[in-house]
């Protein structure tokens, strides 16, 4: 008798624990860096490109404002309703209901005809700020996770990098005989976004597969960088650029705009690079 009394208490006790776990707890570092390519070495700190432009850069700078770490709890797991495994969004399933991470009690019914309905939007799973990188003056940096580094039961698909603030400065010339324009050019560009509702200067998009559950080790020691080579450069065309008075390219200006949105457009083919390591906790 005593034994049957206990039992409701242990599996309330259970539920309680479950609901305020996370399935995952994140431990995220980032490094940014300028790094010159050896095989393209041109001397002087320059770097020869696909072009035969030749680029020595003297700054890079950038606000990286934050990563988010984007997932869908229907991305991944069941298609049908199994109670010993309980879906996504959910922690345990018994006595006819699941617990869900908000401390719902759902029953089987419902839950069934969620997963048949399948699953929700992609969501936001967490937000790491950054701020200002020197990438001539890598270092690796601990973010921090708002709203907090535990998470849901859920599958992180994808990051998203806003950049809000870029800076580049260096010298171009021309490695062809005869060149197409004479001597160095000293080149600038100085991009901010204009407000927090205007459009960032650039967004990179990595793929991710980071699942947050009860079958990997809990926690997820993730090393973001981002590399930016002189291959960014390699589409510029640095010839249809116009030097300003004092012989700088500046490509702020309006009748630079093709140069710069061209090399934007290449910035924005970056691919942020991401290593994932399982710990226990």
């Amino acid at each position: 008798m005593r034994a049957h009394l206990l039992l409701p208490l242990l599996l309330s006790t259970a539920c309680a624990w479950e609901a305020g776990e996370g399935f995952a707890v994140l431990q995220p570092s980032l490094r940014a860096a300028y790094t010159p390519i050896a095989g393209r070495d041109a001397g002087d700190g320059y770097q020869r490109l696909s072009s035969d432009f030749q680029v020595r850069v003297m700054t890079a700078r950038m606000r990286l404002e934050r990563i988010e770490l984007l997932g869908n709890a229907g991305a991944s797991g069941p298609t049908t309703f199994d109670p010993s495994n309980p879906p996504p969004g959910y922690t345990i399933c018994h006595n006819g209901h699941c617990d869900r991470e908000d401390g719902a009690l759902i029953p089987y019914d419902q839950v069934a005809a969620e997963l048949a309905g399948g699953g929700a939007a992609a969501t936001t799973v967490a937000t790491l700020p950054v701020g200002e990188l020197d990438l001539l003056a890598p270092e690796t940096r601990e973010l921090e996770c708002q709203p907090d580094c535990e998470l849901p039961r859920i599958t992180v698909s994808s990051g998203r990098w806003t950049l809000t603030a870029l800076r580049l400065e260096g010298t171009v010339r021309d490695g062809r005989a005869p060149p197409r324009f004479e001597g160095e050019r000293p080149f600038r560009l100085e991009l901010t976004q204009a407000n927090p509702s205007a459009e960032p200067v650039a967004v990179l998009t990595a793929e991710l597969d980071v699942p947050s559950d009860r079958a990997n080790a809990p926690r997820v020691v993730m090393a973001l960088g981002l590399e930016l080579t002189p291959t960014v450069f390699d589409p510029v065309n640095w010839a249809a650029a116009t030097p300003g008075p004092n012989g700088t390219v500046d490509l702020n200006a309006s009748e630079n705009a093709a140069t710069r949105t061209r090399l934007l457009e290449s910035f924005s083919e970056l691919a942020p690079k991401v290593e994932v390591e399982r710990e226990g906790r």
